[in-house]
């Protein structure tokens, strides 16, 4: 008999998150020091740092390149995080970590194939990257027959995964895969039981539309997204579209989905005026906390404390994203959670 695989949902106990601190000055320019500020004010507000630790505490390992980004992350962090030298291309551990899981009774490190987001930044390192943090958490790694990114995949811990077919499908990663394709080969790989589909992710996406930027499994029967800001919002066909389908599905128990909403950041432009896809759902969970991106708009407050009414257990936190999104993404991009694996 195979042993089946499972993964909790990201607010189970976690061993450690790991992430990675904004090192490359040719990949960032002129954003490198506020990248770094932004990336190491979340690093501190998701380990709580102040706290007594315990058995609660989040213990934060951040990789970092080079030796002008480890000075700035050893003054920026203090003793809030464990800092690691390491080579990658950059920071988006989401895609290129491994997704933690329990095989049986072990834990297990699970690495999809990765070809740079459908083959657009192909940065050496990035490979690298799910077998390093397999051997720094001494956790036995498995591939995954699927070009496919950890921001693509929400798991609810309970048999249910929801993607977007515009990533999952998208000919730049799997040229030639059908829809009950996939769905064969996310059970196998991830032990769920259902599949649930949205069409597309936010306008100006660099990563063809990761779900974790659209709407985040709660567990329970319950998902949250968000709802436009108005009529300038450049998202706004895209989210209320979202919305429509998941008011509609059920999940793998049969539940019909309880949507809750919070409001979107709206317009946020690039330099060249162009949109980006800003999103409060890009959240990261902690043992005690829950980090939210915010973007300097009218909704951010009344984003926030919407997400902070989901997790009632933890003390959430807004912490300015605007410079990480130069770079495409934002706090659950740049984080990869290792849950606790109860055996």
């Amino acid at each position: 008999m195979i042993d089946p695989v499972y993964i909790p949902h990201e607010s189970a106990p976690h061993v450690a998150t790991w992430t990675a601190f904004p090192s490359h000055e040719e990949l960032w320019g002129e954003d490198l020091p506020r990248a770094q500020a932004q990336s190491a004010q979340m690093i501190v507000a998701l380990s709580g740092m102040g706290r007594r630790p315990g058995p609660l505490a989040e213990r934060v390992f951040v990789l970092v390149h080079g030796e002008a980004a480890r000075a700035a992350a050893f003054a920026l962090l203090r003793d809030c995080a464990t800092v690691l030298e390491a080579d990658f291309g950059d920071i988006w551990l989401r895609d290129t970590g491994p997704i933690f899981a329990r095989k049986g009774r072990r834990a297990v490190a699970l690495r999809p194939r990765f070809n740079g987001w459908g083959g657009k930044y192909e940065l050496s390192g990035d490979t690298d990257v799910a077998p390093h943090l397999a051997d720094l958490s001494r956790t036995a790694m498995l591939d995954v027959d699927l070009v496919i990114e950890g921001g693509a995949l929400e798991f609810d811990g309970e048999g249910t995964l929801l993607t977007t077919r515009e990533c999952l499908l998208n000919p730049n990663r799997n040229p030639g895969l059908t829809e009950k394709g996939a769905e064969a080969r996310l059970r196998k790989a991830f032990g769920v039981e259902k599949v649930l589909w949205l069409d597309r992710g936010l306008l100006n996406d660099h990563t063809d539309g990761h779900i974790d930027n659209v709407a985040r499994l709660l567990g329970g029967g319950r998902v949250v997204c968000q709802t436009p800001a108005g009529d300038g919002d450049p998202h706004a066909e895209r989210l209320t579209e979202a919305r429509a389908a998941l008011e509609s599905m059920t999940d793998a128990r049969g539940r019909r989905l309880q949507v809750v909403t919070v409001p979107s950041p709206g317009r946020v432009e690039n330099e060249d005026g162009e949109p980006v896809p800003a999103s409060h759902m890009n959240y990261v969970i902690g043992n005690r906390r829950i980090v939210v991106p915010v973007y300097g708009t009218p909704s951010q407050d009344a984003a926030v404390a919407a997400i902070a009414a989901l997790f009632p257990e933890r003390r959430t936190v807004g912490v300015a994203a605007n410079a990480l999104l130069t770079g495409g993404g934002a706090f659950h991009c740049i984080t990869q959670h290792q849950p606790r694996i109860s055996l």
